[in-house]
């Protein structure tokens, strides 16, 4: 196993735990006590994580915390991975579809760019560097202006203006939580309110969250929960919590 295939393996167990101790980490990579601990310092300095005596536990944050991309791009790999690949299934040839800012969606875009005549419109820099970098000359992407966020959405007055004009087939939303009580949510005012003008410019709203963003609160909220037509997830997920979820949704998809 690699280190970074590892130290996203002690992530998910934190959060899924609440806390682990080192040697029982080691005893279950096969490294050493010294690995982990330096796993664990490199995890805690990303702010993925909290060091404690003998091992870690969730890092502490609040409804306004804002995890940059890097430190968010190390969280659930595989998880986002599937995902993806499930949601990509949604686009055919031809479609316009806006992608939000996120590492979630930045995982789709890496799917979408060998899709023919595809329009996407984000406010996300990454996502638009993942087309601009693969160059397919019959794709359109359009990234909206904006102030930007630590995790590299351009929000705002600006963004908010050119979203407003357009009509678009899809809207792919990463989400920072959710909830029944909150709906989707984001820690950025901003932010949410340019996502809300993705949202009112797309026919069907598609909401990509792993099993993590069940029951995280942001400080706004962007939709209720029945506004998605369809939420793509991870097997992660508890089974109640699915069910949960297709009492509000037309559609859960669950990636394997």
């Amino acid at each position: 196993m690699l280190a970074q295939q590892r130290q996203a393996a002690i992530v998910d167990r934190v959060r899924l735990t609440g806390g682990i101790r080192v040697t029982d980490l080691a005893g279950e990579f096969g490294v050493s006590d010294m690995t982990i601990r330096r796993d664990l310092d490199l995890l805690a300095e990303r702010g993925l994580l909290a060091k404690v005596h003998g091992g870690a536990t969730v890092a502490e944050s609040g409804s306004t915390d804002e995890p940059g991309f890097a430190a968010k791009s190390a969280r659930q790999l595989s998880e986002k991975a599937a995902i993806a690949a499930r949601a990509a299934n949604l686009v055919q040839p031809g479609m316009a579809v806006a992608l939000s800012a996120g590492t979630t969606t930045a995982a789709l875009a890496h799917r979408l760019v060998d899709t023919a005549g595809l329009t996407v419109v984000t406010n996300s820099i990454p996502v638009a560097e993942v087309f601009h970098r693969a160059g397919r000359p019959d794709q359109t992407v359009v990234l909206t202006g904006g102030i930007r966020t630590p995790s590299d959405a351009l929000v705002g007055p600006v963004a908010v203006g050119a979203i407003r004009t357009l009509h678009l087939d899809l809207v792919f939303l990463g989400v920072h939580g959710m909830s029944v009580r909150a709906g989707y949510t984001t820690p950025n005012l901003m932010e949410a309110e340019t996502n809300r003008a993705l949202i009112a410019a797309a026919e069907r709203l598609v909401v990509l969250a792993d099993h993590t963003k069940w029951g995280t609160v942001g400080i706004s909220s962007m939709a209720e929960l029945g506004a998605a037509h369809t939420v793509v997830t991870d097997d992660g997920l508890p089974e109640p919590t699915r069910a949960t979820l297709r009492e509000h949704v037309t559609e859960l998809v669950v990636a394997t």
